[in-house]
């Protein structure tokens, strides 16, 4: 039985089109509309409010609160300073993900990890012998994410200027409609972004005065779909779709590490230490042994439409993101991977998707042949392999210059 989140007061009078889905056991707005388009084109070219309270959401602090995050999460740590927020991922002694989120360094031995599936027991266990406090904030704390090219303008507008000048992957403190939260400036759209972490019991008050404060910059709210759009242009990874966690995988073939699903990046062994997985991942990389790599794929969308033609069709593949898996060729018909995600991208104009490929076809600009069925007819299309993101605007790193302040007098 699904539950309301913090939000659900709130958004609940938006949502004309009744389309909820199952994100962590809360209801979740796939999209407001019967259609997610315009949320889409807010995320793109206004801004867009999503409720992504469903996360979950872990403050560990005490004397050892860094070593615990040392020894369990693939990137260095100990040298992040407070008002600083990291994306990493975790793994399994075997150096197989087991998730992948965000942790913002609050204070000195202050952090807070937020995670799609539950990790609580996983850090419990890994902490026997620190003297540190792993509190499951999950319910007490709402997460708005602002997110949009004139997202800085609309969170600006309902703090009084308090995140300006605050920088990507940064943290801080501020006040909306008299009440304290903290924003982040991160996400998951690929785009100029924000999250707004809220105390439960003021969440709703909060986000009516942001959707208030953003009228004059065109920000609605937006659902699950549109977003799913936007983190497929941005070439994230979702877990239980481009990957599954190592515990829940049934079979071998499951398992993945962080450079099979491109987050080889996070995986630090410079001045870090012993961390779970560790030995696992360094064999790997010294053996050149990764099987798999993470790619984007663009389709050749003439051959689309000439597939569709075959059968007096209209080429017709939906604006809505999919998740159901499909087979990749290459030039003999053999297959070479497997595409996790995709869809119609309409600020790109293409049709492109995330693909899982053997290590040999992984190459920008290699040739391939992504499955496409039309009237029950499995037939294939050429697709292009390229580097991941497939959107990435200079506005998502952007911060303006601090104002320069005038002399007393002056």
């Amino acid at each position: 039985m699904t539950i309301p989140t913090p939000l659900h007061e709130a958004t609940a009078r938006h949502c004309e089109s009744l389309l909820y889905k199952d994100w962590a056991g809360y209801h979740a707005i796939a999209s407001y509309d019967t259609c997610h388009e315009r949320e889409y084109y807010a995320l793109r070219e206004a801004a867009g409010l999503i409720d992504v309270s469903p996360l979950f959401k872990y403050r560990i602090r005490g004397p050892q609160a860094v070593d615990l995050l040392d020894r369990v999460i693939t990137r260095r740590i100990r040298t992040v300073k407070p008002g600083t927020v990291v994306y990493t991922c975790w793994c399994d002694e075997r150096g197989k993900v087991l998730d992948d989120g965000t942790v913002t360094c609050l204070a000195q031995q202050d952090y807070r990890m937020t995670s799609a599936h539950p990790n609580l027991r996983w850090l419990q266990d890994a902490s026997v012998g620190l003297e540190v406090e792993i509190e499951d904030e999950s319910p007490a704390l709402a997460a708005l994410s602002v997110q949009g090219p004139r997202s800085r303008d609309v969170l600006d507008a309902a703090t009084g200027g308090a995140v300006t000048t605050l920088g990507f992957f940064k943290h801080t403190h501020a006040e909306i409609a008299g009440k304290a939260v903290e924003v982040t400036r991160t996400g998951y759209t690929g785009d100029l972004g924000y999250e707004v972490w809220i105390p439960a019991a003021d969440a709703v008050e909060v986000y009516d005065a942001i959707l208030a404060a953003g009228q004059p910059f065109r920000a609605i709210p937006c659902g699950l779909t549109a977003m799913d759009v936007t983190r497929i242009e941005a070439g994230f990874v979702l877990i239980d779709v481009e990957y599954y966690s190592a515990r829940d995988a049934m079979i071998p073939r499951h398992l993945v590490s962080p450079y099979e699903i491109g987050l080889g990046w996070t995986v630090h062994f410079k001045q870090k230490g012993a961390f779970i997985g560790r030995a696992a991942l360094e064999r790997e990389l010294a053996e050149g042994s990764t099987p798999e790599k993470l790619v984007g794929l663009v389709c050749d969308w003439t051959a689309i439409e000439e597939a569709f033609a075959r059968f007096g069709l209209p080429p017709s593949i939906g604006s809505a993101p999919w998740r159901d898996g499909r087979p990749v060729y290459d030039s003999r018909g053999r297959q070479v991977g497997r595409a996790t995600s995709g869809t119609w991208s309409p600020i790109l104009k293409a049709n492109i998707a995330l693909a899982s490929l053997d290590a040999l076809y992984a190459e920008p600009g290699v040739k391939l042949n992504l499955e496409l069925t039309i009237e029950y007819e499995r037939l294939s299309v050429p697709a292009k392999v390229v580097e991941r993101p497939f959107f990435d605007p200079p506005r998502k790193r952007s911060t303006p210059a601090k104002a320069k302040q005038e002399p007393v007098g002056a």
